[in-house]
Order: C-alpha cells, then structure tokens, then sequence
C-alpha cells in the first residue's frame, strides 16, 4: 500500500480496533478469555502498535499543504508537552469518578479533590493538548486529519463523559463530586473554588511527568526523525 491507501486503512484499523473491544459483548468475551488484567495489557499493546502504523502512515502520505511553516510553530509542542506528560503522570491511576483512567478502588474526597482540581479530565486534556499543539507546525493535509481527529475526540469524549456521569450519578451527587474541579484546565484553582495543599502533591508523579516529558524530547529524532526543537 502506498499514498492515501495506506493512511485510509490504517486509519480505518485504529478505529475498528477501538470500537470492537470496546462494545460490551466482545469486552465481556475478551476478559473471560484473557482476564480484566491479561485483556488491558493486550489492548494496551495493540493500541500502540496501530498508532504507530497510524503515524508511519500519515508520514507517507501526500503531501498537501493547507498553511506553510515556520519554525515558531514548533514552540507550540515544545510549550505543551510538559503540562501534557504532567496531566498524564497525575491522571493515571488517580481517585476521579468523573473520567477515565482513575482507579476506582481509590477514595475520592470533592473537598480535596487532587489533580481533578486542576482539571476534570487529565487524561483527554492531555491527549487534546498533544494533538493541538502538534497540528501546530504540521500544516499539512494528513497530519491536519490525524491531530485534528485525536483533538476532537477528546474535546467530544470530554462532553460525552460529564453528560453521562451526571446522568449515572444523578444531577445533584455529580454536582457535589464536581463543586472543586473544572472542565478547563486551572478555572477552578483561578476562581478559588480548588486550593491545593503541597504537601499532598506526589513528588513520584511529578518526577515521572519530567521524566516521560525528557524521554519524548530525547527520542523524538529517533523516532519520529525530526527534532523537536525549534
């Protein structure tokens, strides 16, 4: 495959395996198989693997310019990413009944609500971020599509999640869960409605956000094969 071919497909293969495991029947049918931990490591695995295919793919593609290049633009990804690896680093696994990612066995206090009190959802923001700031300085067709999709998806999964949570939960719980957090990222901590206290800020999560922010700057040309540095 070559051209536009091989982009269509492997877009067309990361959504089909996106939504195959995740319709209720086939997930059921996955985790008796493979267990709740065996199916995420799978899923895990095969989600990278047809992301990456999805980013070779969009490198091959045609190129078709829609705006030109500057070297600012690549100030826009170097600016993000750091936020990003921090949202993610904090986002995993924490105590958050109103996203995904958490760890529902942990207990979540809305009076002191963590990382949820920068921003209801680490996760998405943190893919929405990504995806933005990188369309920034790839101002062409296919990478316009791919960044703009990744975009969209979080901006939609995040307005999906808080309608269905508020429905799941009832107006008036999910009002009380939500009181300290914010759709957009640090509205409540501005508005004074979240105040953190820094002596419950996870040094090991912090330490791994700079560490997995280091490892995606030091890897990217060997990767990707383009410096990210402007």
């Amino acid at each position: 495959m070559s051209g536009w071919t091989e982009f269509v497909a492997a877009f067309a293969v990361f959504l089909l395996s996106h939504a195959i495991p995740a319709r209720p029947a086939v997930r059921a049918r996955l985790v008796g198989a493979l267990g709740e931990r065996g199916f995420l490591i799978a899923y895990s695995i095969e989600s990278l693997v047809v992301l990456t295919w999805l980013i070779v793919a969009t490198g091959r593609a045609p190129f078709v310019e829609l705006w030109p290049f500057e070297t600012w633009q690549m100030w826009a990804p170097n600016l993000a990413l750091p936020l990003v690896c921090q949202f993610a680093a904090f986002g995993i696994g924490a105590a958050n009944p109103l996203s995904f990612g958490g760890d529902p066995r942990k207990s979540f206090d809305p009076q002191h609500p963590g990382v949820v009190g920068i921003v209801r959802h680490p996760l998405l923001w943190a893919i929405g971020l990504w995806a933005g700031a990188h369309a920034v300085p790839n101002g062409d067709l296919a990478h316009g599509l791919l960044f703009g999709f990744f975009a969209l998806i979080a901006l939609l999964g995040m307005m999906i999640i808080d309608r269905r949570k508020r429905r799941q939960l009832g107006a008036a719980r999910w009002a009380e869960l939500a009181a300290r957090t914010s759709f957009w990222p640090f509205a409540a901590l501005i508005s004074g409605r979240f105040k953190p206290r820094p002596s419950r800020i996870s040094a090991l999560r912090l330490a791994l956000g700079v560490a997995a922010w280091l490892s995606l700057l030091l890897l990217h040309p060997l990767v990707i094969g383009v410096s990210p540095l402007p």
